[in-house]
């Protein structure tokens, strides 16, 4: 049973790490927009106006936005920490960590 448990657990943690860790890498992917409409010219009177669409903003480079999205806290970040505590507790029960606390009294 304790096996059991240990796996259950394991399983847990490394499926919350990697939701975390997807959900990061998600943030830092660009947002897909739609191109602005082209303005057509405007007539009036005689003289004929144009105007002109503004610059697309410039993008960040993936690098940059992943190490941003890293340093700001998150609940993806949180998402990994508790994976993380899951597979130390995993770790625990299957016995791979153990902690032997003893104490003697001398004479």
């Amino acid at each position: 049973m304790r096996d059991w448990i240990a796996v259950i657990v394991a399983v847990l943690g490394v499926l919350l790490v990697l939701a975390g860790a997807v959900l990061i890498v998600l943030q830092a992917l660009p947002e897909r927009r739609l191109a602005p409409a082209p303005v057509a010219p405007v007539a009036d009177n005689a003289d004929t106006v144009v105007v002109d669409a503004p610059p697309a903003p410039r993008a960040e480079p993936l690098g940059s936005r992943l190490i941003g999205a890293v340093k700001s806290p998150t609940p993806a970040d949180r998402l990994i920490f508790w994976g993380i505590m899951l597979l130390v507790l995993a770790a625990i029960a299957a016995g791979a960590i153990s902690f032997d606390f003893g104490a003697k009294g001398g004479s």
